[in-house]
């Protein structure tokens, strides 16, 4: 099924995306990868808040080529989702709503995935350019001596992305399997 949601996402939304929906997210998404979530977690440690608000918050993981003339953003594909799995479980318990990556993700984000009610989608690997396209602005918020690491503040219109886990800890990438061995 095809839907349109909107970020920062609502936990109502969240909860009505299954694994298999196509989404196109519309509003204010953020970048972080693992050295960015390994600082967010040190701050936390030390008592300190994070740089953004993780309310409902969608965090693609993503560090992107440097921007053409005219353009707010370089290839932006995603990476590898498993690397920010220590770090995950803490920030969807503050809130984050949504996680867009790419490959599968540990038991522990699963079930903090199902404990908050929130969704990990996917983006195409290997269509950073394509995706570029559907960032109109992107700013630095956080950590810019971290480079292409840095968080930044996107915004994004019709980003097009496959719920891989939904809220139930149903999983596309077990039931896509399992539907293939059928044939």
């Amino acid at each position: 099924m095809e839907k349109r949601i909107s970020a920062p996402i609502e936990k109502e939304a969240a909860r009505s995306l299954r694994a298999g929906d196509f989404v196109y997210i519309d509003g204010t998404i953020y970048t972080a990868r693992d050295a960015a979530h390994k600082r967010m977690i040190e701050a936390l440690e030390k008592g300190e808040t994070l740089p953004i608000d993780m309310d409902g918050t969608v965090i693609y993981y993503m560090g992107p080529s440097p921007a053409r003339e005219g353009r707010p953003i370089g290839s932006a594909g995603p990476t590898t989702a498993s690397r920010m799995d220590k770090y995950t479980p803490t920030l969807l318990d503050m809130g984050m709503g949504a996680m867009i990556g790419k490959g599968k993700r540990s038991p522990e984000v699963v079930d903090g995935i199902v404990r908050n009610g929130a969704v990990y989608l996917a983006a195409i690997g290997g269509a950073g350019a394509l995706l570029s396209k559907c960032i109109r602005e992107s700013e630095i918020v956080a950590y810019e001596d971290l480079g292409t690491e840095a968080i930044r503040k996107l915004t994004v219109e019709r980003f097009p992305a496959i719920v891989v886990i939904d809220s139930e800890g149903n999983n596309l990438y077990e039931t896509a399997l399992e539907e293939y061995r059928k044939l």
